[in-house]
């Protein structure tokens, strides 16, 4: 991906509060925005056509210490990458499970 497939514009403000929008090659997202959370490459009991219903324009698609466990590499490999895995064709953010693997990482093996 180039530079010129991302960026962050402020379209207005006032005060604390900005307006604005964030291109990615899949998208423009306005912000503020609704952004549902899925850590297991899911947004549990809603299908990517009921998200985008609601107005999702973006998504928290997967915590990466989850994902490693559950459903694995292999399966998004084989899919090619969490976007056709999902079947969600908008941004999509992830987290890097940092924090799990600090706090639960010790708990877990595979």
């Amino acid at each position: 991906m180039r530079k010129k497939d991302f960026y962050f514009k402020a379209i207005k403000k006032f005060k604390k509060i900005r307006i604005g929008e964030i291109k990615t090659p899949h998208s423009i997202v306005f912000t503020p925005c609704f952004m549902p959370v899925g850590t297991q490459a899911s947004v549990k009991s809603l299908t990517p056509d009921d998200l985008s219903g609601l107005g999702a324009s973006l998504i928290l698609g997967g915590n990466t210490y989850h994902m490693y466990f559950k459903p694995g590499m292999k399966v998004i490999k084989k899919a090619k990458g969490m976007h056709r895995f999902m079947g969600w064709n908008r941004p999509m953010l992830t987290d890097s499970g940092g924090f799990q693997v600090t706090s639960l990482g010790k708990d877990r093996t595979k």
